[in-house]
């Protein structure tokens, strides 16, 4: 069956970067023009993705209102000739009507409880999850590429990306257990392992494919790491039922919930930005030669 929704985890505080997120959500701070949440939902869009489950919390109405029409703003607008592609970027905002819903996750209980709250929309159906937190920038789409992975093997995707031996500490990693290219079927997951008894160097990124047995298992998930219900707990019980595979997608991640990951982020994409590239260049040489 073809990935068609995806679900999108944005209850969170963004503890990591207060108090720029007391009163903005996370997932709208900007990245250079346009808010970081808008490059992942262009990401899932361009991977075929017809519905969007958004898992909203507390104080998270500014997301809702962000896909929505702006009506005054855009009549305003559109009075003025000289805005006209300003409109066009304001108007590409918006989702279709029927391409979203929003649900509440009315508790902080984890990113496998968020999950679970899109069960009812989701229903009997393979879907993708996709962390509002991390940018990737990636031509196709990371989600693409892993959607084309899956329409080989079906089953349980997850992305993975290789970090540096000396950082698999940091991260969760996958276990591998046979691999064919970028693809690599999975006989595990870790969670932080110390480097010495690291299965693999290939850590998970934050988008996921998996079927929709997923939610029978959280139903019943205990708490795990930080007192949370935990998807990752929830995906190693169903593996021991399913197939599951890491794919090592193309491209470039940036990691918007820390504060470094964040700044990178707009550096990067303020590099690439054709109205910005210029200026970028002369403050990033300014401020590195202690100007």
């Amino acid at each position: 069956m073809a990935i068609k929704k995806a679900v999108l985890p944005v209850a969170g505080h963004g503890t990591r970067v207060l108090p720029a997120t007391k009163s903005i959500p996370k997932e709208l701070l900007p990245v250079v023009d346009q808010p970081a949440l808008q490059y992942v939902v262009d990401e899932v869009l361009a991977a075929g993705i017809e519905h969007i489950v958004f898992v909203t919390g507390r104080g998270k109405g500014a997301i809702e209102d962000y896909f929505d029409e702006a009506y005054e703003l855009e009549h305003s607008l559109a009075q003025k000739s000289s805005k006209a592609e300003i409109l066009k970027d304001v108007q590409r905002t918006k989702l279709p009507a029927g391409a979203a819903s929003f649900t509440r996750q009315q508790a902080p209980l984890g990113l496998g409880h968020a999950v679970w709250c899109a069960k009812d929309i989701i229903g009997d159906e393979p879907f993708a999850v996709v962390l509002p937190d991390v940018i990737v920038r990636a031509k196709p789409s990371c989600l693409a590429q892993m959607v084309a992975a899956y329409d080989k093997v079906g089953g349980n995707v997850i992305a993975v990306d290789p970090v540096p031996e000396e950082r698999v500490s940091s991260y969760g990693v996958i276990a591998p257990k046979s691999r064919d290219g970028r693809l690599v079927e999975m006989s595990g997951m870790v969670e932080k392992p110390p480097r010495e008894e690291a299965p693999s160097n290939l850590k998970i990124t934050g988008r996921y494919i998996l079927q929709p047995d997923i939610f029978e298992l959280l139903e019943d998930q205990g708490k795990g790491a930080g007192g949370e219900i935990q998807l990752t707990d929830a995906m190693v019980r169903l593996m021991e039922k399913q197939a599951f595979y890491a794919y090592e997608f193309e491209g470039e991640e940036f990691d918007c919930g820390s504060k470094a990951g964040y700044f990178e982020a707009v550096v990067a994409h303020a590099l690439e930005h054709p109205e910005t590239a210029e200026a970028a260049r002369a403050i990033l040489k300014k401020y590195a030669a202690g100007g």
